[in-house]
């Protein structure tokens, strides 16, 4: 199995910026994919960004597209979200995600295609 753990949510006003890490452990998942996605009270959890293992293929959904950068140190077993122009809509609790990929450079983007998940983090976003 294995394991992510979150870090770096918080509380930030509107505008500001945060930057949350995701570090891996456990079984290795090379070549694997690594995305965040977050979940809102009552909604659905929902994609952000993914990067593939190479680093060099990123997709991001269209609310954040612009805002966040995906991005992953490989030798640190991290993977890490900055999250620019923050908005009140941002506010969610934030989940990492890994499964095997059939390349270096495949991406995914929706939850059923990954095998692992962190605990979460949680961003308040304040107006």
């Amino acid at each position: 199995q294995v394991q992510l753990v979150e870090s770096g949510g918080g509380l930030v006003q509107a505008g500001g910026s945060l930057r949350l890490s995701c570090v891996a452990s456990g079984r290795s998942l090379r070549p694997y994919v690594m995305g965040w996605f977050r979940q809102a009270p009552e909604k659905e959890r929902e994609f952000v960004a993914g990067i593939s293992w190479s680093g060099g293929s990123t997709y991001y959904a269209d609310s954040v597209k612009g805002r966040f950068t995906i991005s992953r140190d490989n030798a640190k077993n991290t993977v890490y979200l900055l999250m620019n122009s923050l908005k009140p809509e941002d506010t969610a609790v934030y989940y990492c995600a890994a499964t095997p990929g059939y390349s270096g450079s495949v991406i995914y983007s929706s939850k059923s295609q990954y095998s692992y998940w962190g605990q979460g983090t949680q961003v308040t976003v304040s107006s």
